[in-house]
C-alpha cells in the first residue's frame, strides 16, 4: 500500500473516532449572535440542532437597546420555543439540558449583554432569571451603571455592579465579563463568590483587538473556576478566516494559558434577521459602541458556523489533545461550571 493510501486510511480512522466522540459529547455553545428581536425567525435554531449542538444560550438584548425591547424579545422567544417542543426545550437547570441531549433536542436558555436591561434596579436580576436568563455580562463595549466596557474609559465595577453580582450569585446566574474593560472584568472576578465566565472572548495575544482578553484576564478567569468561550467572528479571530483551523489556534492558546478545564465555545454565530435594524447600519450610527478602525466597519464580517465544531474536535484530536480535553472544550467545562452556579 502506498504511503498516500496509508495516510488517507489513518485520516479516515481519525475522523471516525472524532465523529463518535462528537456525537456522544455534550456540545455547549454559550452565546448566539443574531439580532435579538421578536421578528427573528427561530426556525434557524435548526442550524445548531442539525450541527449536533445540544445547548445554546440565546442573546435577547444588549446595552444599545431599551430594556423594554429585551423583555419583548424574551417573551417572544420563550413562546416560540414552547410551541416547538419536538425539537427544542427551554432549560431551567442542568437536568433539563441532559434530558434534551437524550431526547435529541436543542436545550435553550437566554443571555443579556449589558446591565442597561436592569433599568437601574437590582431586583430585575431575579425577574430575568425566572424567565430563563442564565447569564448576563456587565457592559457591552461602553460604560454603564454597573461597570466599564472594552471600548471606553474603564472606571471599574461600581457599587451598583457589586450589588448586581451579589444578586446574581444568590439566584444562580453566570457572571459574564465578555465585552467588558480590563479593570471591570478583574474586579468582577474578585467580587463574585462563584466562577466568572468570558462567554465569547478570544486571547489578545493571538489577535490584538480591544474586544479580546489578556493573559492576566485568562488566568484570573481560570483561577475563579470559570471558562472562556472561544468566539468565531473573523474580526476577533484575526486571520480573516472563520475556519475550524482558525478557531483551533485560539483554543490551543487558551489551553496553554488557562488549562484544559477552562476553555469552551461561544461562537456568537449570526443569521440574517429580516425586518430588523441592519447590523451595518447600527454600527455606522453608533460609533461609540463600535469605534472606527477596529474592523467593525468592514462589509465582510463573518462567523464560524456551528457545523465547524465537529471539525474542530477532529483537529484538536489530530494535534494530540486528549479525548478528555476535547470533550471539555466542546461543552463539559461549561456544564461543570453551570452545575456549580445554576440554581
Amino acid at each position: 500500500m502506498s504511503s498516500s493510501k496509508v495516510e488517507s486510511k489513518v485520516e479516515d480512522l481519525g475522523r471516525t473516532r472524532s465523529g463518535a466522540i462528537y456525537a456522544d459529547a455534550l456540545v455547549w455553545d454559550t452565546h448566539s449572535g443574531f439580532m435579538p428581536t421578536p421578528s427573528a425567525d427561530l426556525q434557524n435554531l435548526k442550524i445548531w440542532r442539525d450541527a449536533g449542538v445540544d445547548y445554546l444560550s440565546i442573546d435577547v438584548g444588549f446595552d444599545l437597546m431599551p430594556w423594554e425591547h429585551t423583555v419583548a424579545t424574551l417573551a417572544a422567544f420563550r413562546h416560540w420555543i414552547r410551541e416547538h417542543p419536538e425539537e427544542f426545550a427551554l432549560a431551567e437547570g442542568i437536568e433539563d439540558v441532559r434530558r434534551a441531549k437524550r431526547d435529541g433536542k436543542l436545550a435553550v436558555t437566554f443571555d443579556i449583554e449589558g446591565m442597561n436591561a436592569l433599568n437601574g434596579r437590582v431586583e430585575m436580576v431575579e425577574f430575568y432569571h425566572r424567565l430563563g436568563v442564565r447569564q448576563m455580562l456587565f457592559a457591552y463595549n461602553r460604560n454603564n451603571l454597573a461597570g466599564g466596557g472594552c471600548h471606553d474609559e474603564d472606571g471599574g465595577l461600581t457599587d451598583f455592579g457589586r450589588a448586581v453580582i451579589r444578586e446574581m450569585n444568590r439566584v444562580g446566574m453566570f457572571v459574564d465579563v465578555a465585552h467588558c474593560g480590563y479593570r471591570t472584568s478583574m474586579e468582577a472576578m474578585e467580587c463574585s463568590r462563584d466562577p466568572v465566565i468570558f462567554s465569547h472572548s478570544n486571547p489578545r495575544a493571538v489577535c490584538d483587538h480591544e474586544r479580546n482578553i489578556t493573559d492576566a484576564q485568562i488566568k484570573a478567569c481560570a483561577a475563579s473556576g470559570g471558562v472562556i468561550g472561544v468566539v468565531g467572528v473573523n474580526v476577533f479571530l484575526g486571520t480573516g478566516e472563520v475556519s475550524a483551523e482558525a478557531l483551533a489556534t485560539h483554543v490551543e492558546y487558551l489551553l496553554k494559558v488557562a488549562g484544559w478545564q477552562h476553555v469552551g465555545i461561544g461562537l456568537d454565530y449570526a443569521f440574517s434577521v429580516p425586518h430588523s435594524a441592519d447590523m451595518n447600519e447600527l454600527v455606522r450610527a453608533n460609533p461609540q459602541f463600535w469605534p472606527p478602525g477596529r474592523g467593525y466597519e468592514t462589509p465582510d464580517i463573518r462567523f464560524t458556523p456551528p457545523t465547524s465544531l465537529e471539525e474542530l474536535a477532529d483537529i484538536l484530536l489530530r494535534r494530540g489533545h486528549s479525548e478528555q480535553t476535547v470533550r471539555g472544550v466542546l461543552g463539559e467545562n461549561f456544564l461543570r461550571v453551570a452545575e456549580r452556579v445554576w440554581k
